[in-house]
């Protein structure tokens, strides 16, 4: 009996010393991060279809997060400069915007949405225009919805053939 107790006694020590999203040297956003390999950024970017409605994990330095809301953060690999923008539930998850510069791991699904040529041609004069999320204001208000129609994946997300890639975000780990 005595030797049942100091093995569950000594199991409880050594759960209590692993980093937790209390503390410790990273905190989980979301359902935090289930998948054990990362997809680099690079491989999403050049063969989208292969992902889209998969769920993925990416590892990166955040390099933008949404000022207003915390609904969203642009995860990048330091190597290239490659990024994608991770977008959370506006008010279920919030990134907090101490967390740029930090590395990070996310996890979601990997989207796209087709702009409409209306919102190619206003994405095309945001961005010769200067970023107005950069005082503290959202620039999603100018992009699509999930269903294509207003707001949802910023003003930094990638761009091909008209579609804007990104992960629909359900956990991350931030590591400080």
């Amino acid at each position: 009996f005595m030797r049942r107790i100091f093995g569950i006694t000594l199991a409880l020590a050594f759960f209590a010393t692993l980093p937790t999203s209390a503390g410790g040297d990273a905190a989980e956003y979301g359902d935090g991060v289930t998948l054990d390999e990362a997809v680099a950024v690079e491989a999403l970017l050049a063969a989208p279809d292969d992902y889209l409605g998969k769920t993925v994990r990416i590892d990166g330095v955040i390099t933008g997060v949404c000022k207003k809301r915390g609904c969203w953060m642009q995860m990048t690999n330091p190597d290239t400069g490659n990024g994608v923008r991770i977008k959370v539930e506006d008010g279920v998850n919030v990134i907090p915007y101490t967390a740029m510069g930090k590395r990070a791991t996310a996890e979601g699904v990997f989207d796209a949405v087709t702009l409409t040529p209306e919102q190619v041609e206003a994405r095309a004069e945001q961005q010769a225009a200067e970023h107005k999320h950069a005082d503290g204001e959202s620039c999603d208000k100018s992009g699509p919805k999930k269903d294509g129609s207003g707001e949802g994946a910023g003003c930094d997300a990638p761009v091909q053939d008209n579609r804007i890639y990104m992960i629909r975000g359900t956990g991350a780990v931030i590591y400080s």
